[in-house]
């Protein structure tokens, strides 16, 4: 506290040494006074000064007659305003008129035209045409004037409307008392109507019941409607049930197949086991799946060693020409050849097999691309592309069918009848079937480019054919296995052994030798072939494990799933067919006899709402119209019409409505022209405007003082080598600035209490208000700049900007713009008007309290910021006000 204190009396030491420093300060309290002080007395009583503000007045009536009555309002009006000195009424020609407030001679112009009166008193001849007064405003010259005006201009409006009622008035009330006596004449009928409007009034529930039910079947109506539409539209959906007539009668026609069939299914159960012990296959392949790919790489790995073997075989295999020369030196080299070549023969049966075991798959890809081209909706791009895959495969099928061929003929050369000749035809047919196949494959490729769908007749030959083909193989499978292959083995051993009888049978040597020589050729060309095939098996291997695995997944539950429908479902589907089937052939009769009457009954009907329904519409929407705007005026009306004539019988008689009908005239058009006085009650007078915009100027003069005391005075204090807290800092300097603050608030009230006289109420309280508002603004503006430097001097200048025009000091917020109404509740300014209003008109102590709190609060939050902001900003602002300083300019 004592540092703040020594800051505090160091300033002020500091100022009086200083004349003029003094000066300055002195000059500091008075200026935001002033300023106060000639807004104040500028606006002190505007609206005291109207005549000064000149309008043209011109009369171009020509005046009428009506029912020998003389009427001129444009001189009546002229006349009237010649006497009235609230504006300055200036009578000239209109031309004069039009251009002086073309020019800004005059605020704004009236004229009268010509035809006023005539049409003014056209309504009493039947003629309802409203006059019009032309009236001119020249808003250029001022914002405030033509408000002004406007009200003149309305007072004039307001006057002529009063005149003429109070003239019309007297007219009718004077004709009426002339009726009087046919009143007399016409009162039986009267009473007989006043009786009618009372049953109407009594079947008035009944009538709001029926409008009710009206409304309710309008809120129905586009259910209704929807609904009727439905049923329009069942029109179109006749042809299908037709359609699904003649399906239903197809469906009893063939029930006793039907029938039958279900008595078979029977056999599903029988089945079961099987199919559950195949899905088990399938799962246990999934699971062994591994092993499957290590004997396909066994596979080929022993056809690569089968192929060096009898790669080597073949070339080591003795030449026919060293027969004449070598004698029996070549027997015993050829002995030694087929010593050495056991392991090439031994291949020969295992290749054998293998190749007909992927002719097998070839075939089987051709059923599938047979069944494939049998389907619907085919894909000619997927399709072609298969083809031409098949078409691939059946070529090298073909291919390794004729090397098969050769192999075995070579074999018969050995040992005639090795491989019987009913086989080798079996073969032959083989090949051609898939030559056939080939074939057709082929022409389906070529449809397929030419027309785009594949000829019917070469899909059914293909089906027939890779039938053909798969059973063959499968037959050619089965011998091979039982009888092929140990023959074939047992004349390959006697390859081995043929040596030790050459040298009696040498003459043989040459034609053997060629055998031996296809022989191992073809045994090659075959593990060719099976190695080309296992490769391609082997590419395809983890697409097949991925299906195997799918199938796998899904197969334990979709097998439980058809074991409980066979075992559960499948007795009641055949315990309910005899049910079944008498409902369908019930439902095939009514299709027969009976449906073609429904139709016809459906067309009438559908005909008679797409005729009778845009009618309905429009009746129900005219019905509930008339029941939502008519009938409550008409119900009112009666209402009213009868509570009145029940007030009337009861307050007065008809001979009274007679006496009424005469009466004093002129006091009843005294009446209707000015039928209501207003009596006016202020609840706070304030005697000028002057005053009343007081607390407005006063606010505005204290930030003002703010703002001029942080842009002259500075924030920082010089510490002459003394330590000082930053809060000591920061209070001890505010609390000069307060200083100056409060002297600039006593000198603007009290300049305004006792050099202008200003009303206030409370003029203690005037004064005290205006200290704290002062504290206040002087704390919130010295925070902004002792935090953000220059920064926050445009800040408090932004500030003060947005509060002058959401504060509602000088027209009331609710006519601002919405951003200004929604800054309103958070602006010093509101509060602080709301603060000093109350003491010029008259303290309500919870509105007072209110404002105080709020204007605390604001100052509370200011020293927050500065207490918390001061320290982590103080090296960045210090860095930008350098800066600032580096461009000569800035300060």
């Amino acid at each position: 506290m004592g540092g703040i204190l020594r800051i505090y009396r160091n300033d002020w030491r500091n100022v009086f040494k200083v004349p003029v420093a003094v000066f300055l300060i002195a000059a500091l309290v008075v200026l935001p006074s002033v300023y106060d002080w000639f807004n104040v007395a500028a606006v002190w009583d505007p609206y005291s000064n109207t005549s000064g503000i000149k309008i043209a007045v011109t009369s171009l009536d020509e005046g009428t007659t009506v029912k020998d009555k003389s009427f001129n309002i444009g001189n009546d009006v002229m006349e009237s305003l010649r006497n009235n000195k609230s504006l300055g009424w200036t009578f000239v020609d209109a031309e004069a008129a039009h251009n002086g407030v073309k020019r800004g001679d005059y605020y704004a112009s009236i004229v009268i035209p010509a035809d006023f009166s005539k049409r003014m008193t056209g309504i009493l001849e039947g003629r309802i045409v409203k006059p019009e007064i032309e009236y001119t405003v020249n808003e250029k010259i001022n914002a405030i004037a033509p408000k002004i005006t406007d009200k003149g201009a309305s007072s004039i409006t307001t006057q002529i409307s009063e005149n003429f009622t109070e003239t019309i008035s007297e007219t009718v009330f004077t004709a009426l008392k002339q009726i009087d006596s046919k009143f007399q004449s016409e009162l039986p009928i009267i009473r007989k109507v006043e009786k009618g409007l009372f049953q109407l009034e009594a079947s008035l529930p009944e009538i709001e019941t029926a409008g009710q039910h009206v409304l309710k079947m309008e809120a129905q109506w586009p259910q209704i409607h929807a609904s009727a539409e439905r049923i329009s539209k069942l029109e179109n959906k006749l042809p299908e049930v037709e359609k699904a007539g003649l399906a239903l009668e197809k469906i009893a026609e063939h029930w006793p197949q039907i029938a039958d069939a279900a008595d078979h299914l029977d056999a599903l159960q029988d089945k079961l086991p099987k199919i559950e012990q195949a899905a088990q296959l399938i799962v246990q392949l999934d699971h062994h799946f591994g092993e499957v790919e290590q004997i396909m790489d066994k596979a080929s790995e022993g056809l690569t060693e089968a192929n060096k073997v009898v790669s080597t075989a073949l070339t080591a295999l003795p030449k026919a020409e060293k027969i004449a020369t070598a004698g029996n030196d070549f027997v015993l080299e050829l002995q030694k050849f087929l010593e050495k070549s056991n392991a090439a023969f031994e291949a020969v049966p295992a290749a054998l097999k293998q190749n007909i075991y992927l002719l097998q798959k070839t075939e089987n890809a051709v059923v599938q691309l047979a069944e494939l081209l049998q389907g619907e909706d085919i894909d000619p791009q997927a399709v072609r592309e298969q083809l031409e895959s098949v078409s691939a495969q059946l070529g090298s099928g073909s291919n390794v069918m004729d090397h098969t061929l050769s192999l075995l003929s070579a074999l018969n050369t050995f040992s005639p009848g090795t491989v019987p000749n009913a086989e080798i035809g079996a073969l032959k047919d083989v090949n051609n079937t898939l030559s056939r196949q080939t074939s057709l494959v082929n022409s389906l490729v070529l449809d397929l480019q030419n027309e785009g769908q594949p000829d019917p007749s070469d899909v059914k030959q293909l089906g027939l054919k890779s039938g053909e083909g798969n059973v063959a193989i499968a037959k050619l499978i089965s011998e091979y296995e039982a009888a092929t292959i140990p023959a074939i083995k047992n004349t390959l051993e006697q390859i081995s052994t043929a040596a030790e009888t050459t040298a009696t049978a040498l003459e043989q040597v040459p034609d053997r030798l060629s055998a031996l020589g296809t022989l191992l050729e073809e045994t090659m060309a075959a593990i060719e072939f099976g190695q080309s095939s296992l490769a391609s098996l082997q590419q395809d291997l983890p697409a097949i494990r991925e299906a195997v695995h799918t199938a796998a997944s899904g197969v334990a539950d979709k097998t439980q799933s058809f074991g409980a429908f066979v075992r559960d479902t499948l007795p009641l589907i055949q315990s309910s067919l005899p049910v079944a089937g008498e409902k369908i052939q019930q439902a095939a009769n009514f299709v027969r006899q009976d449906l073609p009457a429904v139709e016809e009954r459906v067309h009438q009907i559908s005909d008679l709402i797409r005729t009778g329904l845009p009618r309905a519409d429009k009746g129900v929407a005219v019905a509930a119209d008339m029941v939502r705007n008519d009938l409550p005026i008409l119900e009112d009306s009666i209402r009213k019409a009868a509570a009145t004539i029940r007030q009337i019988k009861d307050e007065v008689d008809l001979g009274e409505i007679a006496e009424l009908l005469g009466g004093d005239i002129k006091s009843k058009s005294d009446f209707l022209a000015n039928p209501v006085v207003l009596k006016e009650n202020k609840l706070y007078p304030i005697p000028n405007y002057g005053s009343a915009m007081t607390p407005f100027y006063v606010v505005l003069s204290l930030w003002v003082g703010g703002t001029l005391l942080i842009s002259l005075l500075r924030t920082g204090v010089d510490t002459e080598g003394i330590v000082y807290k930053r809060y000591q800092l920061y209070f001890g300097r505010l609390l000069t600035f307060l200083t100056v603050g409060i002297l600039q608030a006593l000198v603007a009230v009290l300049g305004n209490l006792f050099i202008l006289k200003c009303y206030v109420v409370d003029k203690v309280w005037f004064v005290l208000f205006a200290v704290l508002i002062s504290i206040v603004f002087v704390t919130i503006v010295f925070t902004l700049v002792s935090v953000f430097g220059n920064v926050g001097k445009g800040i408090a200048i932004v500030f003060m900007v947005l509060q002058f025009s959401s504060s509602g000091g000088t027209f009331p917020i609710s006519t601002t713009g919405h951003f200004f109404q929604m800054l309103n509740p958070f602006m010093p300014f509101t509060y602080a008007i709301s603060l000093m209003r109350e003491a010029v008109g008259g303290i309500l102590p919870e509105v007072a309290i209110r404002d105080c709190l709020y204007l605390i609060l604001f100052g509370v939050i200011a020293l927050l910021l500065a207490l918390t902001l001061k320290k982590p900003l103080e090296r960045y602002i210090e860095k930008a006000a350098e800066q600032a300083e580096e461009s000569k300019l800035i300060s």
